[in-house]
């Protein structure tokens, strides 16, 4: 595969997890209310992301409430926020650096130079996947340590959500395409420092039967 369809494929695949990263940001599904015993009344879910908590009703209803303090909240929750939000901007930031680098774009000469550019927007989005995958792993490990600590009351266990596997799912995405961008970049940078081949054909001689010959030499 070109250089070119590796900086392409790496650069999309980037921005599907960037896209990802916001939704599952946005997300209230980080924590679900498990049912552990048969006395527990299942006529609502809760739910419990980063900045809100929802209930949802049997019936289909949902009543959501954005979290009223910051400061009361706990310290793995403000520091997902602040992670998931930095891997967001730094994921806009890499999307500019990558596509000034890529090749397939001109906003700068080519060169070395928009080789070492594109390797600098892969390297950001593999901190990007990195910051991102923080905060999810962080949320899943408490979620099932609390749901095996027996200190804790089956009506405030919870299990993971469907946010964290999206989140994870964006994170390898990030990770992925970091890389692809950083080999692509690699590869344009090596086909740039290599000299020009230069292809020459020796002096034709006369053979003894008149005719030249007619052997190219490279």
């Amino acid at each position: 595969m070109s250089s070119v369809a590796l900086e392409i494929l790496g650069l999309g695949l980037c921005v599907v997890g960037w896209v990802g990263t916001i939704v599952a940001c946005g997300l209230p599904m980080w924590q679900v209310s498990a049912f552990l015993e048969s006395n527990i009344v299942t006529a609502q879910t809760i739910w419990q992301g980063l900045w809100m908590t929802c209930v949802v009703q049997s019936t289909g209803q949902m009543q959501c409430k954005v979290y009223d303090s910051v400061l009361a909240l706990r310290p793995e929750v403000q520091a997902a926020r602040a992670l998931t939000v930095l891997a967001a901007l730094l994921g806009l930031a890499a999307l500019l650096v990558a596509a000034a680098g890529a090749r397939c774009t001109t906003c700068l000469a080519a060169g070395k130079a928009k080789a070492r550019v594109a390797a600098a927007g892969g390297a950001l989005y593999l901190l990007c996947g990195l910051l991102a995958l923080v905060p999810l792993c962080w949320f899943a490990h408490i979620v099932i340590s609390d749901f095996y600590d027996p200190a804790v009351p089956a009506s405030q266990k919870r299990e993971m959500g469907s946010a964290l596997y999206i989140g994870w799912a964006a994170a390898a995405l990030l990770l992925l395409g970091g890389g692809l961008l950083c080999c692509g970049a690699c590869a344009a940078a090596a086909r740039e420092a290599r000299p020009f081949p230069v292809k020459y054909s020796a002096p034709r001689r006369p053979t003894a039967n008149g005719d030249y010959d007619k052997k190219n030499y490279v």
